[in-house]
């Protein structure tokens, strides 16, 4: 792994090809509130990032990345259309025995514009492309937006649609949660106790002994949730089938949009997502990138952080043992819960400099 000033180095270096693009550099607290990042990611960003305790500001992490605060700044008193660029390092808890960084350099490239976001798309993808062309790295593509709408579009209830967008990102609950509302997998044994004792008037929703910080109101709101839920039809064969055909869609970006439009003729709900595809691939075209050959696959970015919800991209090393190389996409979502009621079409990413000086042997890009 390349020593901080080798990284440092191609860090420098890209930054100025951001500049040089027109981004206004712009730079982050290392020690960021924690309530912020745990109201976007719940409890699970504890196992990914460091915490610690101010005596004023109270809990605290070490910045995870630097999307978040430059979202804030920008909701903040950013003026419009804007582009950032920013260089730092960032923090990441890795599991035991990892070989992968827990401190490392991040340099990124963050854009807000209304006017055409699919060329919004393309003009961030084809700088990175751009950026690593030395490295000879290979290219994938995929969209969340186009999987957010398909489960807005599936025959079933709000809750249980709420459920599995939550999930989205978590890709083995999001299975088990789909199986179990298509009548694949039965309902968890104590779920199903607990409704039939309901059902016999053995332990009533509202007299029975009241434990824990929950209300008798709030625990009537849940049984009475988990009742409708058991009564509900099941999501047809055919739906879960379509849906599992687009989760398991992978193909170069021209015949994956030939099959997202086949698609899109069952699922209706998720055609304006997919013409969005086909307008950042003529934007991505015009930008001089071979569509023809670039990977889509449809449940990229179901891994990384959650608040894509759009366009979603990576570049990748030969070595599959490396983490990607560059990673971003599009973030509408998360400039509306920023912005306090504002919100603007945004999308970035961020490259690794450590990884492109080890893989360029020199330090250089």
């Amino acid at each position: 792994m390349a020593g901080k000033a080798a990284a440092r180095g191609a860090a420098e270096r890209i930054l100025a090809t951001f500049q040089a693009a027109g981004a206004a550099l712009v730079e982050a607290e290392i020690l960021q509130p924690a309530d912020t990042l745990l109201d976007l990611y719940g409890e699970d960003i504890r196992a990914r990032a460091y915490v610690t305790s101010d005596p004023l500001k109270g809990e605290m992490m070490l910045r995870p990345d630097f999307t978040v605060p430059v979202v804030k700044m920008h909701m903040a008193d950013g003026a419009e259309p804007a582009r950032y660029c920013y260089l730092g390092e960032v923090f990441r808890k890795q599991e035991r025995r990892s070989d992968r960084q827990a401190e490392f350099f991040q340099v990124g490239y963050e854009v807000f514009d209304r006017e055409n976001p699919s060329r919004a798309d393309a003009e961030v993808f084809a700088l990175f492309a751009a950026s690593l062309a030395p490295l000879n790295l290979r290219a994938a593509t995929g969209d969340i937006g186009i999987l957010l709408s398909a489960i807005h579009g599936l025959t079933t209830l709000e809750s249980r649609k709420a459920a599995l967008l939550r999930h989205i990102w978590r890709p083995r609950r999001f299975t088990q949660l789909l199986d179990r509302y298509s009548g694949r997998t039965p309902m968890p044994e104590t779920r199903a106790a607990l409704l039939a004792s309901v059902k016999a008037g053995v332990a009533p929703a509202c007299t029975a002994p009241h434990i824990g910080l929950r209300s008798q109101a709030e625990i009537a709101s849940r049984i009475s949730a988990l009742q409708a839920d058991a009564a509900a039809p099941p999501i047809s064969a055919e739906e879960r089938a379509l849906l599992q055909d687009l989760l398991d869609l992978s193909a170069k970006s021209p015949a994956a949009l030939a099959q997202l439009r086949e698609l899109a003729r069952s699922l209706p709900a998720i055609r304006p997502a997919v013409e969005r595809m086909a307008a950042r691939l003529e934007a991505l075209d015009r930008h001089g990138v071979n569509v023809g050959e670039l990977d889509f696959e449809a449940s990229h970015g179901r891994t990384t952080l959650e608040y894509y919800d759009g366009f979603v991209f990576s570049f990748h090393a030969a070595d599959p043992g490396l983490p990607p190389i560059a990673s971003g996409g599009r973030y509408d979502a998360l400039t509306r819960v920023l912005g306090q009621g504002r919100s603007i079409p945004a999308v970035g990413g961020v490259i690794r400099p450590a990884l492109v000086a080890d893989l360029s042997g020199d330090a250089s890009c």
